[in-house]
Parts: structure tokens; C-alpha cells; sequence
């Protein structure tokens, strides 16, 4: 079989799972388990085997046309160098575990079936963006895997918030896919292909007219997509969805897309210094207020959502200094650790009784509780901390190390300016993510908040999944950064000295402070009551998460609470904290400058169409109406009237007659 057939296969593989479980959901229900890990776990191993076959070499190619479409042909086109083929492993590695470990977690939910069929139809879209090499095609991905996004963010659709938090997504994203789809209208106009190596040929021989125009408009969907400031805002909310779910579109799907996509066409914005410029500023400001979010929320998810916002600037920033090969190398490394740190959330979910919605200062003794989450999420918090000899901190390091490069003026790839920019954003938010991650810690394994009653052992599918993602957030960095380079563009991604050491440095900083902070508020809190709880007898993770986002309250009843005073992030952030609890309100900038703006439109419109649009319709009606109403009382019944009116009318006339002819 030809790597062309079998990368065909590998999205292939999930659709086909995603239509035969929603067929036979209903009808066998018990096929639907296998239907939604198989095909996934046959696409990874057949990505894995393309993999193998690419090698890292030269990128493989085809394409055929099914249908002429005009001066500009569409074409189903692949083109899988060796980003495409490590990404693709990473997407069916991470697709493979979430099926699996939803398996246990959504194991009595009723919409299980339809849940697993749509992870499949995300997967198969997202290999689909992956390999493809024509831009319509990959827009056919970029698009399906938006509308899961709803689908899936939505499961808990009883809910107002899931419902809220799902429509939110779908119309941010939209919001940047408009002037994305703009934008590869004008980079196939100029380029004269939707082909993805004929637009980076037209762009190698300077054949684009409008660089920067294009640029910017891509951007805008990279925003929305990858959920870069300032369209990020629907990312957090996002997390009133399945636990699991929030470990895909953070760690290998949707928003990786963004990344992925500008690393794809990545010299069409090295063609616009300002693009480049901008793209680092989105990266810093997006790293900087994303940390100091994180380091406010009380919700374990909403943290993990911050994270991922601003580990997807480092990735942005790694971008706009030019170097794709660190970008994705931290792409591939985070997926590793954000997967591990949703999924351990979610036993923790299980073991605390508590949801999204619940916040980490009411966790109490969950170390003995759940050993095996504790020490999964602490090799994956030591990971997001870029703590050596952990993964995130070699793919960290070399997007520091690309910044350096660009700031000290050794590169021409991108501008000075972008490289300063970047550094020093991504050196602040190194201090600030160390902290966050020691503060969750704290609170999630050490807190002193109320004890939630046990829930019993988590199934062995959950479990399973964690031990398994966590040797790569171990020990993936220390091998990747040798053997990359040869899969990338070859630059180096070994960690250089001074951002080694500068990194490093602040983010133990970072860690001790925080630990400072919790041990003087804990002194302070040591005279706090503890609240008394009752039990829950619900022990599905799944349904627990679905009753508390429906009540608005932790799973485990109505109990006085005692939330735990102990938070660092208080202490640390002073002022900032309430703000920044709040994701810096910028919903409510948006509300006041689009939302109201576009609700007034609206009731005006409708006013206009009730009282001048209808009032015109209806004067219309009226004299037809009232011309009936003469003719209905002429209709009275009465045959003596009806032969007087026929006499009169024959009077009538022949007089007008007798006139006419007088008149003559």
C-alpha cells in the first residue's frame, strides 16, 4: 500500500467510526464503544506508519481534481512534510486517549454515543487540516471541526451555561473566519492556485501584491482559531463542556489548528514585516495577560484554559520570530502535558465532587485520595512550569533561544523588534506560570478547603490514560530537541545558556514566592472553621459535571461550604486580582462595544418592521377590507331588495340613456 493511500486512510478512518456510531448508536449499543476507539486507534497507527515513511525527508505530494473550478482549481491535494507527520501522531495519540479514557469517564451518560461520534468527525477534521495541501480543503477541516466545537462544548445542553458557552465559541471563531476566508480568496488570486506549494513558490519568487493585507486577514482567523488576543475570550467559557473534550480541542485539535496553519504558510507572513510585528505583540500580549488570569481563577479548568491560551503564545511568538521548528516542537510537547493536566483534572473531578464550576479552594486532602492523578499532574505541572529535565522546558527554552537569536540581530528571518518583544513576554510569563501551577498544586493536593466524600476508585481507563501521557511529559523534551531538527526546517532547538538560566531562574522564583505567599495566608486561615458536608450518591465523573454546571454549585449536595482562604493568588496579584478573575473584563468591553450596538440594531429593525413595514401592509388590507364590508351589507337576503335595486339600477339607466341621446 503507498503512504498516499495510507495517508488517505487516516482521516478517513475516524469519519467513517464518527458515521457508524451515530447510525448504530441507538440501534447496537454495544458497538459503540469500539466504533469510537478503534478507527482512532487505526488512524494513529497508520499515522504513525506514514510517518515512518516520510522519515523526515522530502515532503510527499498529490493531488488529483475532481471537478473543474474555474481560473483558480480546487484540488484534493496532500502535501505531509515532517510537521505534518509528527503533528498527525500527535493528534491520534491524544484522539486515541481521550476516546478511551471517555470510555470510563461518560460511561453512564445517555448521549455517550453521539459525544464519541463527534470526537471521531473532530479527528478525522483535524487530520484533514494536517495533511492537507490545498487551502479549500484544509478550510473544509478548519470549519468542521468548528462546528463540533459547538456540538461538543454544548453536550450539557440542558444547561444555560454549556449552551452559552458553546454558541460563544461558534461566534467568536466565526468572527475571525470571515476575514480568514477573505484572505485566502486574495492568496489564491495572487498566487493563482488554492496549492499550498505553489503559494509558498509565488511567495519564495515575490509574487504576492498584497503581503500585508493578507497577512492580517489570515491572522484574524489564527485568533479566533487558536484563541490569541483578542479573540480568546471564548476559551475559558468553553470548559462548561466534557471534561475530555477540553483535553482535545486544547491539546491536539482546534486550537492548535491556528498555530499549526501560520507555521504551514509561515513565509506568507515573513513577507510583511508589520504582519510579523504584529503577530509577536498578539504573542506577548496574549503570554502576559493569559498568565496573570490563570493566576486568579479558582476553577482548575478556567486555570488550565489561561495556560493553554498563553502556551499558545509562545508558540505565536515563536512564529513571529521566525522559527516554526521551536513553535511546533512546543505544539507537539504541550499537547503531551495540557492533555495529561485535563484528564487528571477530570479524576479529580470524580474523586472532589466538584466541576468546572467548583473551585479548587473547596479541595481538601485529594493527594491520598487520588495518588495516581497527583503524581501524573505533578510531572505535568512541572512540565507547563519548563522545569528541567521535563519536556516543557526544552520547547519552552528553544522558543526563548529563537527570541534571543532575532533580538540580538543575528537572524534577518523577522524583525529586531518582534524578537524583543517576545522574549521579554515570554520571560515574565515563565515567572507567572510557575506560579500558577504552584498555586494550583497547592490549593488541588494541599488545600484546606471542605472534604468531599469519596467517590471510590476511578475506572482503570481513566487511570491508564494519565500513566501513559505522562512519559512523554517526562521525557519527551530531553530526545525531541536532538532528533527534530532533522524533521524541521534543521535549525537548532537545544537550549541556550542565558535563556536556560534566565528561564529557569524565574521560574523557580516564581514557584517559591508562590509557596511563600500560601504559607503566610495559611497561617493567617489556620483560625477559619471548616464547613461540614454531606454526601453525594452520584459516582460518575460525567453526570456529576452535568449536575453542578446545571445547579451552579460543587456536585456533592447542598452543604455549607468552607472554602479554603489559603490562595496565593490573592496575596500576590493585590489589586490585579479582581480584574484579572475576570479575564480583565473584556466581555464586557465587547458586550458594550458590539453586543449592545447590535441588539439595538436589532430592535430597531424589528421596530421598523412592526410599525412602518406592517403599518404600510396593513393600509394596504384596508380598503380592499372595507370595500368587502360594503359589498357583505348589500348582501342582505332579501329578494324585494334585490328586484327594487334592479328596478332603480334600470331607471338609473335608461334615464342616463335617454340624456345621452337628448344631448345627441
Amino acid at each position: 500500500m503507498t503512504t498516499t493511500t495510507l495517508a488517505v486512510l487516516v482521516p478517513l478512518l475516524p469519519f467513517l467510526g464518527a458515521a457508524a456510531g451515530l447510525l448504530l448508536g441507538r440501534t447496537a449499543p454495544g458497538f459503540v464503544r469500539p466504533l469510537a476507539v478503534l478507527p482512532t486507534l487505526a488512524a494513529l497507527l497508520l499515522a504513525a506508519l506514514v510517518a515512518v515513511r516520510q522519515g523526515g525527508g522530502d515532503a510527499i505530494d498529490s493531488a488529483t481534481e475532481l471537478t473543474p473550478t474555474g481560473s483558480v482549481p480546487v484540488e484534493l491535494a496532500l502535501h505531509i512534510d515532517g510537521f505534518a507527520a509528527l503533528v498527525a501522531l500527535l493528534v491520534g495519540a491524544v484522539a486515541t486517549c481521550v476516546q478511551i479514557y471517555s470510555t470510563g469517564y461518560l460511561r453512564d451518560d445517555p448521549r455517550y454515543p453521539s459525544y464519541a461520534a463527534l470526537v471521531s468527525l473532530f479527528t478525522s477534521a483535524m487530520f484533514l487540516v494536517v495533511y492537507s495541501g490545498d487551502l479549500i480543503v484544509l478550510l473544509v477541516g478548519w470549519e468542521v471541526m468548528g462546528i463540533c466545537s459547538y456540538f461538543l462544548v454544548g453536550h450539557y445542553w440542558e444547561t444555560p451555561e454549556a449552551r452559552a458557552a458553546s454558541l460563544k465559541a461558534f461566534l467568536v471563531t466565526k468572527l475571525g473566519d470571515v476575514p480568514f476566508l477573505i484572505g485566502l480568496f486574495a492568496l489564491a488570486t495572487d498566487a493563482g492556485s488554492f496549492r499550498i506549494t505553489r503559494v509558498l513558490g509565488t511567495v519564495a519568487s515575490g509574487g504576492l501584491d498584497h503581503p500585508t493585507l493578507i497577512a492580517l486577514l489570515l491572522l484574524a482567523g489564527v485568533a479566533g482559531k487558536s484563541a490569541q488576543f483578542p479573540l480568546h475570550t471564548w476559551l475559558p467559557d468553553a470548559m462548561a463542556g466534557p471534561t475530555p473534550v477540553s483535553a482535545l480541542i486544547h491539546a491536539a485539535t482546534m486550537v492548535a489548528a491556528g498555530v499549526y496553519f501560520v507555521a504551514r504558510l509561515l513565509p506568507v507572513f515573513q513577507a510583511s514585516t508589520a504582519a510579523m510585528v504584529v503577530l509577536a505583540f498578539m504573542a506577548a500580549v496574549t503570554m502576559a495577560g493569559s498568565a496573570l488570569a490563570a493566576l486568579a481563577q479558582d476553577d482548575i479548568k478556567r486555570v488550565l484554559a489561561y495556560s493553554t491560551i498563553g502556551q499558545l503564545g509562545y508558540m505565536t511568538g515563536a512564529l513571529a520570530v521566525g522559527d516554526r521548528g521551536a513553535a511546533v516542537f512546543h505544539l507537539l510537547s504541550h499537547g503531551a502535558f495540557k492533555a495529561l493536566l485535563f484528564l487528571a483534572a477530570g479524576v479529580i473531578i470524580h474523586a472532589a465532587g466538584t466541576n468546572s464550576l467548583a473551585a479548587m479552594s473547596r479541595m481538601s486532602r485529594l493527594r491520598d485520595r487520588v495518588p495516581d492523578a497527583y503524581w501524573t499532574m505533578t510531572v505535568a505541572l512541572l512540565a507547563l512550569a519548563a522545569i528541567p529535565p521535563f519536556s516543557g522546558f526544552f520547547s519552552k527554552e528553544s522558543v526563548l533561544g529563537a527570541a534571543e537569536h532575532v533580538a540580538t540581530g543575528h537572524t534577518e528571518h523577522a524583525p529586531g523588534g518582534a524578537g524583543w518583544i517576545v522574549l521579554l513576554a515570554g520571560l515574565l510569563t515563565a515567572l507567572l506560570t510557575a506560579a500558577y501551577a504552584t498555586r494550583l498544586w497547592l490549593l488541588a493536593f494541599r488545600g484546606r478547603g471542605t472534604e468531599a466524600p469519596d467517590h471510590g476508585r476511578q475506572p482503570l481507563t481513566m487511570t491508564v490514560v494519565l500513566w501513559v501521557l505522562a512519559v512523554p511529559s517526562l521525557a519527551f523534551g530531553g530526545l525531541a530537541f536532538r532528533l527534530l531538527p532533522d524533521w524541521f526546517d534543521g535549525g537548532s532547538l537545544a537550549p541556550t545558556l542565558t535563556t536556560s538560566v534566565l528561564g529557569t531562574g524565574l521560574a523557580l522564583v516564581g514557584g517559591l514566592v508562590t509557596y511563600g505567599a500560601w504559607q503566610r495566608t495559611t497561617a493567617l486561615a489556620a483560625r477559619t472553621p471548616m464547613g461540614a458536608v454531606a454526601a453525594h450518591p452520584e459516582a460518575d465523573a460525567g453526570l456529576v459535571e452535568a449536575e453542578a454546571i446545571a445547579s451552579h454549585r460543587p456536585a456533592y449536595g447542598d452543604v455549607a461550604y468552607a472554602p479554603d482562604p489559603a490562595d496565593p493568588g490573592r496575596l500576590l496579584l493585590g489589586p490585579l486580582h479582581r480584574p484579572a478573575a475576570t479575564g480583565f473584563h473584556l466581555d464586557a468591553v465587547y458586550a458594550a462595544l458590539f453586543v449592545r450596538p447590535v441588539q439595538a440594531g436589532a430592535s430597531l429593525v424589528r421596530f421598523l418592521d412592526r410599525e412602518v413595514v406592517d403599518t404600510y401592509v396593513r393600509g394596504a388590507a384596508a380598503l380592499p377590507r372595507l370595500l368587502g364590508a360594503a359589498v357583505r351589507r348589500a348582501q342582505t337576503g332579501n329578494v324585494q331588495t334585490y328586484v327594487s335595486a334592479l328596478l332603480a339600477g334600470t331607471v338609473v339607466l335608461a334615464v342616463a340613456v335617454l340624456l345621452v341621446a337628448t344631448g345627441a
